[in-house]
């Protein structure tokens, strides 16, 4: 790759990992669509651990009070609310390793396709929109266990290119009747571990990996996903209140048309 691939390549991930639109869609895309280079395993990581410092910086003081909730929970035996969302989200976490570890030589080569991430993207794009017109509440309730591990195992669709990691938790978040901002929220801080199990898991690949590593250019890309996603999501986090998840469903629907018609003709 050169600087320019290199910067547009670590925007598109730093966007769309939080976005419900796929990340793994779009980084697929410049390769299948434009015949661009591999951005290879190396890069793939980097860009990953971009939007995973982003995460973890913006939601630094939140993490830090659901850390103290559960040091006190471990002190006085006693669960507080911090320590419960805490451990809703840990419950959240945990459907995606198995499945992951399970299914990972699978995606890797059978469902990397255009055909696969059009279709994915345009029928998941639909039960978003289901999810936010029919399913939202005026009231929304609190996260629960029953929810948490619905959007857990919801979360596990996402190895699917073209599903959305972001999506499918809010999209399983709001059938659970969680409201908008809540539901971005706890699918933000679910991406996380997950963001971090995956990184680690290609880490462990990229070992046996002998070719040499162009270090400037992981060094960019990791630069400008991070602040790309961290962007992101405090944009996403201002305003999906009042625009609703549509523009997502809108944009998801004609993408996946215009890569379909693309596929077939």
């Amino acid at each position: 790759m050169d600087v320019t691939q290199t910067v547009i390549l670590a925007l598109i991930q730093g966007i769309t990992e939080f976005l419900p639109i796929s990340s793994s869609a779009h980084l697929i895309l410049p390769f299948e669509v434009l015949g661009w280079p591999d951005q290879g395993l190396a890069f793939d990581v980097a860009v990953h651990v971009g939007s995973l410092v982003a995460a973890l910086v913006y939601f630094r003081s939140t993490l830090l009070k659901l850390l103290v909730g559960v040091c006190s929970a471990l002190i006085h035996r006693e669960h507080n609310p911090d320590s419960r969302f805490a451990s809703l989200l840990i419950i959240a976490s945990l459907p995606i390793i198995p499945v992951g570890f399970m299914l990972n030589d699978l995606v890797e080569t059978s469902l990397r396709s255009v055909l696969v991430i059009a279709i994915t993207t345009i029928v998941f794009g639909i039960a978003l929109w289901v999810a936010d017109r029919y399913f939202r509440t005026e009231t929304p309730r609190p996260l629960n266990w029953r929810s948490a591990l619905v959007i857990g195992f919801a979360q596990c669709l996402a190895l699917v290119p073209g599903t959305s990691r972001s999506g499918i938790t809010m999209t399983a978040a709001l059938m659970m009747g969680l409201g908008r901002e809540s539901a971005a929220r706890i699918s933000f801080l679910l991406s996380i571990p997950t963001i971090l199990g995956a990184g680690v898991l290609k880490t462990s690949d990229l070992v046996s990996d002998t070719q040499p590593m162009p270090w400037d250019l992981i060094t960019l890309g990791t630069l400008v996903s991070a602040i790309a996603a961290f962007t992101c999501i405090h944009l996403f986090l201002a305003t999906i209140n009042r625009i609703g998840f549509l523009p997502f469903v809108i944009y998801r629907l004609v993408l996946g048309s215009v890569l379909l018609v693309w596929v077939l003709f």
